[in-house]
């Protein structure tokens, strides 16, 4: 889910609020979906649609739903742009893009919670267009910042 907001710093607020209304507990941690069976909420267009899945979280006896939120750090902005920037395929566009995303340092850029129920992890994720285009340039980044394509591998040597 995406939402409208560039700093979800509220958001995060208002579901520790709301979740510790109904008296559960928060165990801090992020639940990676590539890992454990998930299933992703659906909220559409209600921007209050977290409230549902912890309502649902409660009613199916949950004692205590995961969070994870993620900030926008400086020093991993930085980095960010040095293996843009010094990487073996360099695109002026990508520094660029990665260097207008100083704006948005200290600000929250990813929601997500979670919780248990009969061997199926159920997640509702919030998140920034910011943050995801942090994710692409990271992703750009891991790829060809510092690898070069040409080498060969260990298979092709042999």
């Amino acid at each position: 889910m995406s939402a409208a907001s560039d700093d979800l710093t509220g958001l995060k607020d208002d579901m520790v609020a709301f979740i510790e209304g109904h008296g559960m507990r928060r165990f801090h941690g992020f639940v990676d979906y590539e890992e454990v069976q998930c299933v992703m909420w659906e909220g559409g267009d209600n921007p209050e649609a977290w409230k549902d899945f912890v309502e649902l979280a409660k009613a199916s006896a949950a004692p205590f739903l995961t969070m994870h939120s993620w900030v926008l750090k400086r020093d991993d902005l930085e980095e960010l742009i040095r293996r843009l920037s010094t990487g073996e395929y360099t695109n002026v566009e990508d520094v660029e893009d990665a260097r207008w995303l100083r704006t948005y340092i200290g600000k929250t850029g990813f929601v997500q919670l979670g919780w248990a129920y009969q061997g199926t992890i159920f997640l509702y994720e919030a998140n920034t267009d910011w943050y995801e285009r942090y994710q692409r340039l990271l992703e750009v980044s891991e790829d060809f910042g510092g690898i070069a394509i040409d080498e060969p591998d260990q298979d092709d040597e042999t």
